[in-house]
């Protein structure tokens, strides 16, 4: 955070950094929050918006945010389990029936105290941006069921969570980054991968994976956050614009992914995927194991989880 001098005010520049490209639904939605934060303060408050890794990578940006050296990134919730492990609740399977189930969770009292729990590692949570669901894509054999993913090399995000369910599955998770996932699906290195519907079109494994399983195993959403440095700095009225414009922000980026997530849908489909609507009962049946693995692993994260089934029928 800085202060500039412009003509008879102060302002208070933020400086947020992600990994994301500037067509990306949660890079669309960063600038309409800092739109939305130089209306509020009039012009008191700036946040500069630096995309496409400009700063860092997404893991970099954490640690830069942690000792206050930037003041505001994105992080999947994937990753931020890593820093600390009440947030593996976002990847527990099948743990959202659907999007209104999220959306729920993520504007009441439980998605805001795990918002709240990043202070545990210097992070404010402000809001969260919707990822969608991912789902497994393949080169050569279509998934239908579990079975149907033995013995397959399908990449995962270096989550020990991911790693788990994949194994679970019968397929042989295979941590790669993504940046290198195109030449090895290409080369077969592995033979499938998942994520949700833009990622994958936008990627263009489409190019090299003809099936597309719409399972929809996880609902991994993307959370905004700042610096707790940055945030113990500013005033009271700077902190409730700063948290209103990114909650107005996390609600507009919804409307953008749904119509991202149906416009991929329908590139990749044009472009001669076949995509596959599997029942998910067998799928996570045989994931079973995880539910009570992570509601052993200690009383936080299993009343978590808990409370989100709770919620499930609104």
């Amino acid at each position: 955070m800085m202060f500039a001098c412009t003509g008879e005010k102060d302002v208070t520049v933020l400086k947020l950094g992600h990994g994301l490209d500037t067509s990306h639904p949660v890079h669309l939605a960063m600038e309409f929050m800092a739109e939305r934060t130089a209306e509020y303060s009039e012009g008191k408050m700036r946040i500069d918006v630096y995309p496409s890794q400009q700063l860092g990578t997404e893991r970099e940006l954490l640690e830069l945010l942690q000792i206050g050296s930037v003041d505001i990134t994105k992080v999947s919730s994937s990753v931020i389990e890593g820093f600390d492990p009440v947030y593996k609740v976002f990847s527990v399977p099948f743990l959202f029936v659907d999007a209104d189930h999220r959306y729920r969770v993520w504007d009441g009292v439980v998605g805001r105290e795990l918002l709240d729990a990043g202070e545990r590692i210097r992070l404010m949570g402000l809001t969260y941006y919707d990822a969608g669901t991912r789902s497994f894509y393949t080169k050569d054999r279509a998934i239908h069921h579990p079975d149907d993913l033995s013995g397959l090399r399908i990449r995962v995000q270096e989550s020990p969570a991911a790693i788990q369910m994949v194994n679970l599955l019968g397929g042989n998770a295979t941590p790669i980054s993504w940046g290198e996932l195109y030449t090895a699906l290409q080369q077969g290195i592995v033979e499938g991968a998942e994520n949700n519907p833009p990622s994958f079109h936008l990627s263009g494994h489409y190019e090299v994976s003809g099936y597309y399983s719409l399972n929809e195993h996880t609902a991994v959403p993307d959370i905004l956050y700042a610096s707790l440095h940055t945030w113990e700095r500013l005033n009271e009225e700077e902190q409730a614009i700063l948290l209103r414009a990114a909650e107005e922000s996390g609600i507009y980026q919804r409307d953008l992914w749904r119509v991202a997530t149906e416009q991929a849908l329908e590139e990749v489909r044009n472009a001669g995927v076949e995509i596959i609507y599997p029942d998910k009962a067998p799928f996570l049946e045989r994931l079973q194991p995880l539910y009570e693995q992570y509601k052993n692993e200690s009383e936080e994260l299993k009343q978590f989880i808990e409370r989100i089934q709770d919620l499930a029928d609104g």
